[in-house]
């Protein structure tokens, strides 16, 4: 067996498991300050409406990069050799029906919430946001 295929090995980069998960935790955790930081000048600045669509944009935020950090744990233990790997199919069917409740809860927002749709935007992108920050912060380590 190669190195390459040990579990906890180091990938692509050098970056083991452990330290995918560790820079999407830390994601996570900026993306809850900025988006509390975020919806305290919403709610200042145009309401509690569109404070409260900005949260529900981090909350959506913040619950797919939890997703995608099961999704990619599990499929990450099914190529790691000798890994216990949890059931795919349970995996898939929960990240399709959070789709769905995802676009429930948009739609629900938008319709009964009097916010401006900006605000739900926002919070959307600073997932995106958190991310590229994170993905800066890789980019230093790795070319200093």
């Amino acid at each position: 067996m190669s190195d390459e295929l040990k579990p906890g090995a180091q990938g692509l980069g050098g970056m083991t498991d452990a330290d995918f998960r560790a820079v999407m935790l830390r994601a996570l955790r900026l993306l809850s300050v900025l988006g509390v930081v975020a919806a305290a000048i919403f709610w200042w600045k145009a309401g509690w409406g569109s404070a409260a669509l900005l949260a529900i944009g981090a909350g959506i935020s913040a619950w797919s990069l939890w997703e995608w950090l099961r999704l990619m744990t599990a499929m990450n233990a099914r190529m790691d050799a000798g890994a216990e790997a949890r059931p795919m199919g349970r995996i898939l069917v929960g990240f399709v029906l959070r789709i769905g409740l995802t676009l429930a809860v948009l739609y629900g927002s938008l319709k009964y919430l009097h916010g401006t749709a900006f605000a739900l935007a926002a919070g959307l992108g600073l997932g995106v946001l958190a991310l590229t920050v994170e993905a800066l912060r890789l980019v230093k380590r790795w070319t200093v």
